[in-house]
């Protein structure tokens, strides 16, 4: 009987033993080894880089108001071109009986002169005269200008329609461009509509030149936001002398849109929530990970602007160790001369 009490006793002993042994593991905390930087406030400068299209500067079409046959085109695709020079030349038939009548009231303006002296005409026909006289220079500059069509611009020859010869049916016989200067719109972000300016300067890039940087200068800022994308327009002008731009050509703009304080973080301690588009970072909170969501904002090389109200100088980030973390566990920082 009293070994049978032994017996017993000894199995109690055990299983309190086991099960204390049991809590003990349960009541272990899990740790993770993390790595840790104070964030601080520093000065960056804020750019924004935007796509667009070349555009030339100015673009004419030479179109007569004169209808008839083209009697010669001076120029060809390609040509390059000065204000003033000859481009298109109309049949000349209109334009020379308007010479002609102009000669011949000018003669009959002096003979009437010359009689209203004498008394033998009156001064109603001289009135008359002098009305016709100048309706016909009036026809007589028009049919000039649309005879002998000369260039407004100084640029270079895109279009051509016609051939010698053909009858002119209203399309622009050629299409002069200003490829000396090009223009690009580029649509900038509602935000930073007050920080834009007339005569701001800024750099254009093109792939096809990856090596070369051209200055450019807003020439127009839009008055208007579009209330689809919220963005607003700005005329963006860009010299060309050397020729190596050309209209159409794809570039990348850089704008320089001034200085701000920003707290940063390294890009790869920003994490995702799986299966949206929530963004977070984790935080040392007396010697516990604290998750924080954050905005993003610009990115600066290896760093990305970060701010939520939990973030400010002096917080600590965790830097290494973060993609193992939840919210509220224990962590052990690693780097102490932090």
């Amino acid at each position: 009987m009293k070994k049978i009490f032994v017996y017993s006793l000894a199995a109690l002993m055990l299983i309190g033993c086991t099960k204390k042994e049991a809590e003990t593991t349960e009541q272990q905390e899990r740790v993770e080894p993390v790595e840790v930087t104070k964030l601080q406030t520093h000065q960056v400068e804020r750019k924004i880089t935007l796509s667009s299209n070349l555009m030339a500067y100015e673009t004419v079409s030479i179109s007569p108001s004169l209808t008839g046959k083209i009697e010669h085109i001076y120029v060809e695709i390609g040509d390059r071109v000065r204000k003033g020079d000859s481009i298109v030349r109309m049949d000349q038939q209109q334009y020379q009986t308007a010479k002609l009548t102009l000669a011949n009231l000018r003669v009959e303006k002096a003979r009437i002169d010359s009689l209203l002296t004498y008394g033998s005409a009156t001064k109603q026909q001289r009135d008359q005269m002098d009305l016709q006289l100048e309706q016909t220079k009036v026809n007589l500059k028009f049919l000039t200008t649309n005879t002998f069509n000369l260039a407004p611009i100084t640029g270079v020859v895109t279009t051509k329609n016609y051939e010698d010869g053909e009858l002119y049916s209203g399309q622009p016989v050629v299409v002069l461009a200003e490829v000396d200067r090009l223009k690009t719109l580029v649509a900038i972000p509602e935000s930073y509509l007050p920080r834009i300016k007339k005569g701001m300067s800024l750099q254009l890039v093109s792939d096809i030149y990856p090596d070369r940087i051209f200055p450019a200068t807003v020439e127009v800022v839009y008055p208007t936001i579009d209330a689809a994308t919220h963005t607003f327009q700005a005329k963006v002008v860009v010299s060309n002398k050397d020729g190596l731009l050309r209209p159409g050509m794809y570039v990348k703009t850089t704008i320089s849109v001034g200085t701000d304080n920003v707290i940063t973080a390294p890009y790869s301690t920003v994490l995702k929530l799986i299966g949206a588009n929530n963004r977070y970072v984790f935080l040392n909170n007396n010697g516990r990970a604290q998750r924080v969501d954050v905005v993003m904002g610009d990115r600066f090389g290896d760093d990305v602007e970060i701010s939520a109200p939990e973030i400010h100088d002096g917080v600590e980030l965790i830097t290494k160790g973060e993609s193992r973390l939840v919210d509220s566990v224990k962590i052990e920082i690693k780097n102490k001369d932090r």
